[in-house]
């Protein structure tokens, strides 16, 4: 492998996965991935094959469809495991890859293993060397690495190499590490370890102490590590993973400094962060690097002085280089559905047949009733509840009502459809909002607790999209619902009834891991 290339290994389906209420169906997987290869991203690690059917025919999934990108799936160090990684990629149209780790720290190894750490030195070669015999691009991880001693990680490591792992990845599982002491912990590795030059060396950092990207830069810079593990806005459990844009156009800005090269297609960035919001129901934050809709607004009038008389004054980079427009109108009420179909195309948006071009073609021209003008963003928010949707959905809202003002105690009235049946509600509350999400809790009864409620303008103006997000918690399950439309308060209850149809797909899904 030539020294000079970064290897972007994205996780946003598998660890970005593992956020409370992020998990995504096959479908919404399958869109990610196109996106990913779109991006050109090296490596997606498309999930964890044995936690669940679900994720074992999304894993399969994808990788019957990615011809660009290695498809990978994480395993944990056992044969059942492995074999379920193998069963679900092996029919790749492209490359893949098994990813197979178990934790080597004293802590991890006697409170969570229960096991001695000669069995975890003979496990991982035993992991490994199962894999291999099926796949030659073999990923091994150490959980817990940075707190691992460091005498006994060379012994793995050594070990795992000598079994025929191509990638040694590195985690610092609970965002432990500091920049400086990182980059030396992966140098010392790759010089004591004899074969050390035989695998790429990886790292796989969280963000706890805000430092995921800086870790993974200095293992980079001081350490010689050629492949780092990402996810799409830095999504994932606890504060997140390392930034995958961050990473990218750090590299890219900083060629004079890091000498290295991504073959990631730059202006591909935004919309897979947007992708990824509207799908998680994880909002991009507004002044997050690269991605956040301040991340190119200058507000002070120094700023604003210096960038009118040249952009290089105060930008690093160009919108353009990300992948941000100008959100320029695409559409009205007027356009047909050719024009609409090749819209979408050039956005990269593909739908799976023609009847959901269909559904979403009369989602558009609803839209265009309501509102003149029809921006990207609108189009992207549009077929994101267009696939989100299913068929079998066991809730739907078939119509609402509500009312509120200074004199007059917040009332709304709701026709839902529960499994083929209309059923009727009214309620009052402190605000629209409050009384709608009552109404409908008075059908559906669910008894989950509201952990979360955001609203984020699809685009500009009175007349922009509202983009609601409604997190529920139930029986220790937690998931997202996303709902989009003009009237806030049926954006709103369009994510209450998205979230409540995640709630009762009972979908049981093993977690392997709680970091890596």
């Amino acid at each position: 492998m030539s020294t000079n290339k970064l290897i972007i290994f994205d996780t946003t389906m598998r660890d970005g996965e593992q956020s409370p209420g992020a998990s995504m169906t096959k479908v919404e997987k399958l869109r990610i991935a196109r996106q990913l290869e779109r991006m050109r991203v090296d490596v997606i690690e498309a999930g964890f094959p044995a936690s669940s059917n679900g994720d074992f025919e999304a894993v399969r999934a994808v990788a019957g469809v990615i011809r660009d990108s290695t498809v990978c799936g994480l395993c944990r160090a056992n044969d059942k495991d492995i074999q379920r990684g193998i069963d679900a990629l092996k029919g790749a149209k492209g490359p893949w890859r098994i990813h197979t780790f178990i934790a080597t720290s004293a802590l991890h190894m006697e409170k969570k293993l229960r096991m001695t750490p000669e069995q975890v030195l003979e496990q991982a070669k035993l992991s490994v060397r199962y894999a291999k015999n099926a796949c030659p691009d073999v990923e091994f991880s150490p959980e817990d690495g940075s707190r691992s001693d460091p005498d006994f990680l060379c012994r793995v490591l050594e070990a795992a190499i000598d079994e025929g792992a191509t990638t040694i990845n590195i985690p610092d599982t609970v965002g432990y590490a500091v920049p400086d002491q990182f980059g030396e912990m992966i140098l010392n590795l790759r010089k004591k370890i004899p074969n050390s030059d035989k695998a790429v060396w990886s790292v796989h950092c969280h963000n706890d102490l805000g430092m995921a990207v800086a870790n993974s830069l200095a293992a980079v810079r001081i350490g010689g590590a050629r492949q780092i593990e990402c996810t799409v806005n830095g999504l994932g459990e606890r504060a997140g993973n390392t930034s995958l844009e961050e990473v990218v156009m750090a590299v890219r800005t900083r060629k004079d400094f890091f000498k290295l090269d991504t073959r990631i297609d730059t202006t591909q960035i935004v919309p897979a962060s947007r992708l990824v919001s509207q799908i998680t129901g994880f909002v991009v934050q507004p002044n997050k690097a690269v991605v956040g809709a301040n991340a190119f607004a200058h507000a002070s009038g120094i700023h604003q002085d210096g960038v009118l008389k040249a952009r290089e004054t105060y930008e690093i980079m160009t919108a353009e280089d990300v992948g941000w427009s100008a959100n320029k109108i695409v559409l009205g009420k007027l356009s047909g559905r050719t024009a609409f179909k090749q819209r979408l195309k050039e956005l990269g948006i593909e739908l799976d047949h023609e009847d959901a071009y269909n559904k979403a073609f009369q989602r558009f021209k609803d839209l265009a009733d309501k509102k003149a003008e029809i921006f990207d963003e609108d189009l992207q928010a549009l077929v994101s509840q267009e696939a989100g949707v299913s068929s079998d959905e066991y809730w739907s809202l078939v119509s609402m009502s509500q009312g509120s003002g200074t004199d007059d105690r917040p009332h709304a009235a709701v026709v839902l459809n529960e499994n083929g049946t209309q059923k009727k509600s009214e309620s009052k509350g402190d605000g629209p909002v409050d009384a709608t999400f009552k109404a409908i809790e008075s059908v559906a009864k669910s008894g989950a607790e509201l952990l979360l409620y955001s609203v984020n303008a699809v685009t500009q103006g009175t007349e922009s999209q509202g983009e609601v997000t409604v997190r529920l918690a139930k029986g220790g399950r937690i998931v997202n619902g996303v709902g989009a439309d003009t009237d806030i308060i049926v954006a709103s209850a369009k994510a209450y009834i998205s979230a409540l149809n995640k709630l009762a797909s009972k979908v049981e899904r093993l977690n392997p891991q709680h970091q890596l």
